[in-house]
C-alpha cells in the first residue's frame, strides 16, 4: 500500500468536512425520547396534581370567590392576594406561577427515590402556605411511591400564595382529602411567619389563622418561642413515627421552624442532601435536627432550582399538561448507529489522509 507522499489536497479536506457534517446530521436525527426511571409513578403523581388544581379551582368558583385573571392567567384560583391579613412575608408572583406546574410532582418522585424512599416508609414533611400546589405535589408523590407522609404545616403565606383567609392551605388540604385526591393531611399546624407564631401579623390576622386551624380539625402548635415550636414539631414527628425511622424529610418553602433561619435556608442546596453540617447555626431548625439523625433532606425552597434541572416550563402559561418535560423523557442517541458512523468516518479520514489515492486512480497500466 502506497501512503500519501505530501500534504493532503485542500479539496480532499473540504470533502471530508462535508461528509463529516452529513454523518453528524444522521446521528442527530437518530435521537429519540426515552422514558426516565419511575415513569409510571411520575405520571400518576403529575396527573393527580393536575386533578388537585382543578378541585381547588372548582371550590374557588363554587364559593363565589374571585379569580384574578391578570395575576392568575391560568385561572387556577391558587394565586392569592398580594396583601391580606394572613400575608406573612414578601413573595414573587413569577415563582408562585411556576409553582403551579403539576409536573413538579414528578420531580419530587425522582428526589424521593434518590433519597431511598420505598413502599411502606415514613416521610416527614414541613410546608407553609406559600406554595399550595407544591405542598400537594409532595404529598401525592409520597403516596404514589406507597410511602406515608407525616405533614406539619404553618398556615401563613408569603405574597401570592394561599393568602385568602377564606381558603387557606389547610382549607385546600381539606378539599383534596374530601375529594380523594390525597389520603393524608396535616397532623399539626402553626400560624407561621416570624417566630412561627404570627409575629408581624395583626391580632385579626392571627385570629383568622387560628380559626382556620380549628375549623379544619388540625392540632395547633402554640409555642411562645421559635425554639419551642421546633422542639414541638420534633416531638410530633417522633410520636407519629411510633419508633419507626423516617426515610426522608421534605421541606417546602421557607418556614422558619423548618430552616431555622433565613441564612441557613439559603445556604442549603436545593434538592437532595444526605448530610448537613453547620457549625454554630443561630437556630437548629427541623431540617438540621433531622439531618443530625442521618435522615436524608429534600429541600424545596421554591420551584426555580428545578425548572432547568428537570426540563420544566419556565413560563407555565398555559398550564403544562401532565407528563411534559425532561423529568419524563430525555432524548438519547442511537448508540450503535453513532458508533458505526464514527468508525466509517475514521476509515474515510485514514483513506484520504494516509493513502495516495492519486497513485491508484490515475496510474497508467503497465505495458
Amino acid at each position: 500500500m502506497r501512503f500519501q507522499p505530501g500534504r493532503v489536497h485542500v479539496l480532499s479536506l473540504a470533502a471530508l468536512a462535508v461528509i463529516g457534517l452529513a454523518l453528524l446530521a444522521v446521528a442527530e436525527r437518530s435521537k429519540s425520547p426515552v422514558e426516565q426511571p419511575h415513569f409510571d409513578e411520575k405520571m400518576e403523581a403529575a396527573t393527580k396534581t393536575r386533578h388537585a388544581i382543578e378541585a381547588i379551582r372548582e371550590t374557588r368558583l363554587g364559593s363565589g370567590g374571585p379569580i384574578d385573571v391578570v395575576n392568575d392567567p391560568n385561572e387556577t384560583g391558587l394565586i392569592g392576594p398580594e396583601f391580606s391579613l394572613i400575608t406573612t412575608d414578601r413573595g414573587s408572583l413569577d415563582q408562585k406561577l411556576r409553582g403551579l406546574d403539576p409536573n413538579l410532582a414528578a420531580v419530587f418522585v425522582d428526589l424521593l427515590k434518590r433519597a431511598g424512599v420505598e413502599r411502606g416508609d415514613l416521610v416527614a414533611v414541613g410546608v407553609t402556605g406559600a406554595f399550595p400546589v407544591m405542598n400537594t405535589a409532595v404529598v401525592i408523590a409520597i403516596e404514589a411511591l406507597g410511602a406515608t407522609p407525616v405533614v406539619i404545616s404553618s398556615v401563613g403565606s408569603s405574597m401570592w400564595g394561599a393568602t385568602d383567609p377564606a381558603l387557606t392551605w389547610l382549607d385546600m388540604e381539606s378539599v383534596l382529602l374530601r375529594d380523594g385526591v390525597i389520603s393524608h393531611r396535616s397532623v399539626a399546624a402553626s400560624i407561621g411567619g416570624s417566630d412561627d407564631r404570627g409575629r408581624g401579623l395583626s391580632p385579626e390576622g392571627r385570629a383568622l389563622v387560628t380559626g382556620a386551624i380549628a375549623r379544619n380539625g388540625v392540632a395547633p402548635i402554640e409555642k411562645q418561642t421559635l425554639e419551642g415550636s421546633i422542639s414541638e414539631r420534633m416531638r410530633i414527628y417522633r410520636e407519629a413515627a411510633g419508633g419507626k425511622r423516617y426515610a426522608a424529610f421534605v421541606n417546602v418553602g421557607g418556614g422558619l421552624a423548618n430552616v431555622g433561619s433565613p441564612q441557613i435556608g439559603q445556604l442549603i442546596r436545593p434538592g437532595l442532601s444526605r448530610r448537613l453540617e453547620f457549625e454554630n447555626p443561630p437556630v437548629r431548625g427541623v431540617m438540621l435536627r433531622m439531618a443530625d439523625r442521618r435522615v436524608p433532606i429534600v429541600h424545596v425552597p421554591s420551584p426555580d432550582p428545578f425548572v432547568e434541572r428537570y426540563g420544566l416550563a419556565e413560563e407555565p402559561v398555559p398550564l403544562p399538561a401532565a407528563g411534559t418535560g425532561g423529568v419524563f423523557y430525555q432524548d438519547r442517541y442511537n448508540v450503535p448507529l453513532a458508533g458505526i458512523l464514527a468508525v466509517l468516518y475514521g476509515f474515510l479520514i485514514f483513506v484520504v489522509v494516509r493513502i495516495d489515492l492519486k497513485h491508484y486512480l490515475f496510474r497508467r497500466p503497465s505495458a
